[in-house]
């Protein structure tokens, strides 16, 4: 390691990796961000928020900046709907739940995806049958080039699944530093996804709040996501492939069981079945390996590199490609 790296990332990525960065700048304000603007014009850089969806394949030779620009509001746009806004530096848990007792609804389904606001728009993060697109009103952005501040509609966000406008065409271009999304007091309840009405079911609720949605949803992420704290990781690891119909009668031809979701005019198949299918459920090797609970979970046992994970991936990756002929496209950024 080169001595003229000085910043540990260790606590700053939920993987746990032992990185460096040649500098790390914390900004809560956003005044304190256009302050860097001319360095981030001549130097390398990176921006970091929770650090829950970046694995640290080398050291970073650059700038990293820690987003901890905070601050919520709901204003009311009629007697039902408000457009609420959080700062890109909120965690996305703690705001959900601060929607929730604010008594505005929508984004319950997504509760406890790990991470910060600023990076909902940039993954289109979504959970249990909801998506960040089905609320965006508008995102708020600092073109870097210029430091003046932009909005974007929903539509200009481009959204996609995993993607956003911000992941492709004006990647690296822009700081978002704001969400707006319109919630409302009589948003629908959904419950049909996934695990939800099990949960429900057990417990005896037949007619579910939002708040039991929140809390179903937070009883099966926990159940199924090892806690970074305990053990290093970065939640799911690969997107679900979106494969074509009759790609997807091919996999039921083969295995009538199979899990799948109609997605248009595609089908989704979750990557975590495949994958426990070639096997690595509860796999280890060396330091890495595949939660035992989601194989869709990639773990750090203590003490793994950025390198080690990567390569642990690549296995998986030609594994299930081997046997289903389907791609497995990370979901996690990888910073080389």
């Amino acid at each position: 390691m080169s001595s003229n790296f000085q910043a540990s990332l260790k606590s700053y990525n939920t993987f746990g990796i032992e990185a460096l960065a040649r500098e790390l700048v914390i900004v809560q304000s956003l005044d304190e961000l256009k302050k860097l603007l001319p360095r981030l014009r001549t130097e390398k850089f990176m921006f970091l928020g929770g650090g829950s969806n970046v694995l640290f394949i080398n050291d970073f030779d650059g700038l990293v900046v820690i987003n901890q620009i905070k601050g919520l509001k709901a204003e009311s746009i009629n007697g039902n709907d408000a457009d609420v806004s959080a700062m890109s530096g909120e965690s996305w848990h703690e705001f959900v739940l601060w929607t929730l007792d604010q008594g505005y609804y929508g984004l319950e389904n997504m509760s406890l995806i790990p991470g910060t606001v600023g990076a909902a728009p940039m993954q289109n993060i979504g959970a249990y049958g909801v998506e960040f697109k089905d609320v965006c009103i508008q995102v708020d952005a600092l073109e870097l080039a210029t430091g003046a501040l932009k909005s974007f509609t929903s539509a200009e966000c481009e959204f996609g699944y995993r993607e956003s406008v911000f992941k492709r065409a004006l990647k690296d271009q822009y700081f978002i530093y704001q969400v707006h999304v319109k919630l409302s007091r009589n948003s629908p309840i959904k419950a049909s996804y996934g695990n939800i009405q099990d949960v429900l079911k057990t417990k005896g609720i037949k007619h579910p709040s939002h708040r039991d949605i929140s809390n179903a949803v937070i009883e099966i992420r926990s159940s199924k996501l090892p806690d970074p704290s305990q053990l290093g990781n970065a939640g799911s690891f690969f997107k679900n492939p979106v494969v074509l119909q009759s790609q997807a009668e091919a996999l039921l031809m083969k295995y009538p069981n199979a899990p799948h979701f109609a997605d248009g005019d595609r089908v989704k198949v979750p990557a975590g079945w495949l994958i426990e299918q070639c096997r690595f459920k509860g796999f280890r090797d060396g330091n890495v390996g595949s939660h035992k609970d989601q194989a869709l979970v990639i773990v750090n046992y203590g003490g793994a590199t950025g390198q080690e994970i990567f390569d642990y991936s690549k296995k998986i990756i030609r594994e299930v490609q081997k046997k289903f002929n389907f791609v497995l496209e990370r979901e996690v950024n990888m910073i080389f």
